[in-house]
């Protein structure tokens, strides 16, 4: 499980046209990394209280803050700037297009410290900045195997090579699925629960398919065959037929794979010729949306004989 690190440059190049920032001081300083994935508003640490000082994170300067600085005296103003600067802050953005006054932009670049504008309200900014934040701060991971979405369940196919995933992706994308991604799955983790799967920007839309080479899946079968991205509900791995010594025959039991320490439920199918392997792999994926709904044919199917069980047991003898 990769944290990646993020740095304001980073932040800035993704997010900056979304959020309408607008670099107003040089280059320097974008490579300063941001720690915290949220936003902090400085007002406190202005006043001269900084013991709880988040200066981990973005800070963002708005009304309040700047209409209290300019009511200050300007040696007294100048002293604040030198306290708020002497913290490792990654940057500082103000929002409502408010500027900074002279003195605010000199002691930034003494510090290295970038300053940004943007036109949107306080909160909104704030909003959509630890949103952004939050999902370039998720954990990450790379799963081998081919993802396709079956009706709203994304299903990981992984196997051996030449196993036969491809063909069965192709012929879950010819009954109207989508594929997610080929070959490697790029996953992240959204809220501490949810695990999101993606494709490389480069290789999305595309398939290897051996024996024909790489082929264009949104050209071939048109855009809906493609999706960019989609919550992992299951994994199925593909086994041959005689390396799978025992066969769960009723599905009692759910077995699953941790990934990103998240438990995904996970099935293995055996393979052999003639076994249409596409079909059962659809069969899987509607399996897991029934149990995902609460239904469980096994457990329906138990509870049933042992209440027919329970049934015989007290009925009474019949008389010769």
């Amino acid at each position: 499980m990769e944290r990646p690190q993020v740095t304001v440059g980073q932040f800035y190049q993704e997010h900056g046209a979304t959020l309408e920032m607008k670099l107003i001081t040089g280059q320097v300083g974008l490579d300063r990394i941001i720690r915290e994935p949220t936003v902090n508003r400085p007002g406190l640490a202005l006043s001269g209280f900084t013991r709880y000082f988040a200066y981990k994170r973005m800070q963002v300067m708005g009304h309040a803050e700047v209409f209290y600085l300019r009511s200050l005296r300007q040696e007294e103003r100048v002293a604040r700037y030198a306290y708020l600067f002497a913290y490792k802050i990654p940057c500082i953005v103000f929002s409502r297009a408010l500027k900074p006054d002279k003195e605010f932009t000199t002691a930034a670049a003494e510090a290295g410290v970038p300053i940004f504008q943007t036109p949107l309200v306080t909160m909104k900014f704030i909003n959509k900045a630890t949103l952004e934040l939050e999902m370039m701060f998720a954990p990450r991971s790379s799963e081998l195997g081919c993802m396709v979405d079956i009706l709203g369940i994304g299903v990981i196919i992984r196997g051996e090579s030449g196993i036969g995933k491809s063909e069965a992706v192709l012929a879950l994308i010819e009954r109207g699925y989508s594929l997610v991604a080929d070959d490697v799955v790029k996953a992240v983790l959204v809220d501490g629960r949810e695990v999101l799967c993606t494709s490389a920007e480069l290789t999305r839309d595309h398939m290897e398919v051996r024996g024909i080479g790489i082929i264009n899946v949104a050209q071939m079968f048109g855009v809906k065959a493609i999706r960019k991205d989609k919550s992992l509900d299951l994994i199925i791995t593909l086994k041959a037929w005689n390396e799978v010594a025992d066969v769960d025959r009723l599905g009692m039991e759910q077995e699953f794979v941790r990934v990103l320490d998240v438990d995904i439920p996970h099935v293995t199918i055996p393979v052999r010729p003639g076994r249409d392997i596409a079909r059962l792999i659809e069969v899987a994926a509607f399996q897991t949306k029934l149990r995902k709904s609460g239904y469980n044919a096994a457990e329906d199917l138990n509870n049933r004989l042992l209440a027919q069980m329970a049934e015989k047991a007290v009925a009474p003898p019949v008389s010769p």
